[in-house]
């Protein structure tokens, strides 16, 4: 394997091992699953019988229960057998931590269980230990002769197995030694699946799961290059963001961190982790498989000889700034409004400008678009003066009051244009479209490095975006330097589908240090009245420019590129949440939505609690039926307030650590 996926230039799926869950099976090029994790506490049987009932009727291919303790270990068989007498014979996954003799009883009723390497044996304390390699030697040994008696039970009942890594529950011992890195969390689960494969057990599926997608990624990739180092194959993989949170926000932090890596034939399975109930996240998690089920190898892109960055640490690729933007200045939003057939001021507040014709004043949101594209529309107000405007290029020859206003060639148009602009030019580039030779580009030589160009990449090529980042490698190979914004149009029929291909196609690429800015649009055959989703209420939007504004910075923010708006860290709720997860977000959300930058994690209880945080700036953790654990990182500040009043304690908090202003 030269890189980390059988290929980086066309859709290839990674081939693993086969495992079989009951009856199902997974890896080895059988299709993609899709799963989810039941919200009912799992001693209600028949609540839990029927969650799991709507979720298998939704599409789920596995279902997930958790079992913090050995009595909701053993009431598995009465959820198990309830479903089996009702005729649903989808395989039933066990969820621990913490007490290896849950599982042990879990593994002789369900097909599969999922145990968490940093809390099953290890403790996190967050204490720095410093190991001699002998003292380390011996932990191991100590984790050995504790998780041997679980593999052996799995052999033996043929059980499947997740070791599920959690980038914020990595072990003190795992942190001491590799700190909170991704290679501490895969080195987390080679340990485990050391073992199992020393006891001849090979049922095993790997996550490495993060509410940081660019740490996940990481993670992923690097599990899979140390597996076939190591192994000389690679066991299937469970995909997932953990705590993506809800609503647009959850859809599209996970369908960055998902989609990316499948993109690259990386995934086997995967669940999409949202804050709502779970038979929601099955629609998702098809919306993002479908992508694939039929994905034709596409056109014939060069070979790659030599990748000119790495793929398992994040840098931003290397650019000169032309105005605002590349270099050091945050990705910009260009807002595609050319559909509108005659651009008013009001249009603008779809992209975060507001006028008052009173005061004579424009306001500017936190997420206003940075450029607008009018097309062949010349805007007949004046403009706020942070806005540029680009059009064609016949449209910018005609405009009488050039200031704000630059034009955007094709590579051709700009190698033959008898006008440029000065200081500004935008050039679109088809990547490998039919019309491109393998080995060069035909105007290369016209803008490369042109002091005054801003690329605009896309590709009408089935493998989108991987012939957009092999024209990125294309650029870093020849040290050419302008900066690229991505434009990228979805042909999807719902919020969803619009959702996922654009953190995809995007996300992907930003994930990986490339792209200064991006622009989304929509293709032929794209269905847009459906944009403001007919009831449902995860998207706030009032129209198509507004939801595609706001998605565009979402998706900034879900790479972590730049940052608009407060951040949530949210889990999904499970059988062990202390409190209404969903309302509980909502009220938080409503106050707390105004702070810029500000990460809160929102935490059902203690096994989501400082761990599973992860980098969030403040917590709100469930520590007892209700009560609430406040943190400020991963400190304690305020233990056991009463729930009735923990977001206004939560609100103080943020005040005395100066995060807080006034909405």
């Amino acid at each position: 394997m030269k890189f980390y996926s059988e290929s980086l230039t066309s859709y290839k799926r990674l081939i693993t091992r086969e495992v079989k869950i009951g009856d199902l099976l997974l890896g080895n090029g059988h299709p993609i699953r899709v799963q989810t994790m039941t919200t009912t506490d799992t001693m209600d049987t028949m609540a839990t019988v029927e969650q799991s009932i709507r979720c298998i009727e939704a599409g789920a291919e596995l279902v997930r229960i958790t079992a913090p303790s050995k009595t909701e270990a053993e009431n598995l068989r009465l959820i198990r057998d309830e479903l089996r007498k009702r005729g649903y014979h989808t395989p039933l996954i066990a969820d621990i931590h913490f007490t290896p003799n849950a599982a042990e009883i879990a593994a002789r009723i369900v097909e599969k269980v999922r145990v968490n390497p940093g809390n099953y044996v290890d403790k996190k304390k967050f204490e720095q230990i410093d190991y001699t390699d002998a003292e380390y030697a011996e932990e191991i040994d100590r984790i050995r002769e504790r998780f041997t008696p679980l593999v052996k039970i799995c052999r033996e009942n043929g059980t499947a197995m997740r070791i599920g890594t959690n980038h914020g529950s990595l072990s003190d011992r795992i942190m001491s030694r590799y700190g909170d890195t991704p290679m501490g969390m895969v080195e987390s689960a080679m340990e485990f699946l050391r073992i199992a494969r020393n006891e001849s057990y090979h049922q095993v599926i790997l996550s490495m799961k993060s509410s940081n997608p660019q740490v996940m990624v990481q993670a992923y990739r690097l599990l899979v290059r140390s597996m076939f180092d190591e192994f000389g194959e690679i066991y299937p993989l469970h995909l997932g963001v953990t705590e993506a949170g809800d609503g647009e926000d959850g859809r599209i932090k996970s369908a960055v961190g998902i989609g990316s890596l499948l993109e690259d034939g990386i995934g086997d399975t995967i669940r999409v982790s949202l804050t709502e109930d779970p038979e929601f996240e099955i629609p998702v998690c098809r919306d993002l498989v479908k992508r694939y089920a039929a994905s034709s190898a596409g056109r014939d892109i060069p070979a790659i000889q030599k990748l000119p960055y790495s793929p398992f640490e994040y840098k931003r690729r290397e650019s000169f700034a032309v105005h605002n933007i590349g270099q050091r200045n945050v990705p910009i939003v260009v807002a595609d409004l050319s559909r509108i057939e005659r651009i008013t001021a009001e249009d603008l507040k779809s992209i975060g400008y507001s006028y008052d014709a009173n005061l004579d004043k424009w306001t500017i949101g936190d997420a206003a678009a940075d450029c607008v594209f009018t097309g062949h529309q010349v805007l007949d107000f004046e403009l706020p003066g942070t806005l540029k405007v680009i059009v064609f290029p016949a449209t910018w020859e005609q405009v009488r009051n050039k200031n704000n206003y630059y034009p955007i060639f094709s590579d051709k148009g700009f190698a033959e244009a008898e006008q440029r602009h000065d200081s500004l030019n935008f050039v679109m580039a088809d990547c490998y479209n039919d019309d491109t030779s393998n080995n060069d580009y035909p105007y290369i030589e016209e803008w490369a490095n042109d002091p005054t160009v801003v690329l605009c990449l896309s590709s009408s090529n089935s493998n989108a975006m991987q012939s957009v980042r092999r024209m990125f490698i294309e650029l870093m190979n020849r040290q050419i330097k302008n900066p690229v914004i991505l434009i990228t149009d979805s042909k999807g029929q719902s919020p969803d589908e619009h959702l996922i291909h654009f953190a995809t196609e995007t996300g992907a690429l930003l994930l990986d240090g490339m792209g200064d800015g991006i622009c989304l649009g929509y293709g032929a055959g794209a269905q847009l009245e459906n944009v403001q989703a007919k009831g449902r209420t995860y998207l706030p939007v009032s129209n198509i420019f507004q939801f595609t504004n706001n998605t565009a910075f979402s998706i900034l923010q879900a790479t972590r590129t730049r940052i608009s708006k407060t951040e949530y860290i949210s889990c999904p709720s499970c059988g062990r949440t202390l409190f209404d997860l969903q309302e509980t977000t909502g009220r938080i959300r409503a106050v707390t939505h105004h702070l810029k930058g500000v990460k809160i994690a929102i935490m059902g209880c203690i096994v989501n609690g400082p761990g599973e945080m992860a980098d969030a700036d403040f917590g709100y953790v469930g520590s007892g039926p209700g009560k609430i654990t406040l943190y400020k990182g991963k400190e304690i500040m305020k233990r056991n307030v009463n729930s009735e009043v923990a977001v206004d304690e939560l609100i103080e908090l943020l005040k005395e650590h100066k995060a807080w202003v006034e909405p």
